[in-house]
């Protein structure tokens, strides 16, 4: 049985701008538009984004979602402040070239499971297509804005530093999309 692993973009932004907090979880029982009473799913909306010329392309873009159907319960919540969160749901980014306006609409929807931890790093392991930034040295992908797709896990430092190990899958520069 094939499965799609589902992001949102909030999820999403925590990876492009490692700055960022990381979302708050939903509690454990909480209701959600994904299902009944009681399940833990809530929804996860994904903000818009932008970056400065250089800092991921070489001209400055930005990205919107038009379709943000993502949803996120707690798996799991340690003594230590860890939280294990899992994702879901169709997610379509249009990203910008601002100088030119030219555009591609961006499948996000994949799945994931992400550990964030006090410290703010991040381990997610995901299935499907997201959309990962990496700055200059930020990362063991050259700086750029990505659709990542496949099975793969991404690991987040304290300092932001972003790690993809792919298992399978693709990685598709967002940046000559719209360049």
């Amino acid at each position: 049985m094939k499965r799609r692993i589902l992001v949102p973009l909030a999820a999403v932004c925590a990876v492009l701008a490692p700055a960022a907090p990381a979302a708050p979880a939903a509690p454990a029982g909480a209701a959600g538009a994904a299902g009944g009473p009681n399940d833990g799913w809530e929804p996860a909306p994904s903000p818009s984004w932008s970056h400065p010329a250089g800092a991921r392309c070489d001209f400055a873009v930005q990205g919107s979602p038009v379709v943000d159907e993502v949803v996120r319960r707690t798996l799991a919540t340690y003594e230590d402040g860890t939280k294990v969160v899992e994702y879901k749901g169709d997610l379509v980014v249009r990203v910008v070239n601002s100088a030119t306006g030219a555009s591609y609409d961006a499948d996000a929807s994949g799945r994931a499971v992400v550990e964030i931890r006090p410290d703010r790093s991040q381990s997610w392991y995901v299935v499907g297509p997201i959309l990962a930034g990496f700055g200059e040295g930020g990362g063991n992908v050259p700086r750029g804005l990505y659709t990542v797709d496949g099975a793969y896990t991404l690991t987040v430092s304290p300092t932001g530093y972003k790690t993809l190990t792919q298992l399978r899958g693709s990685t598709e520069s967002l940046c000559e999309k719209v360049g």
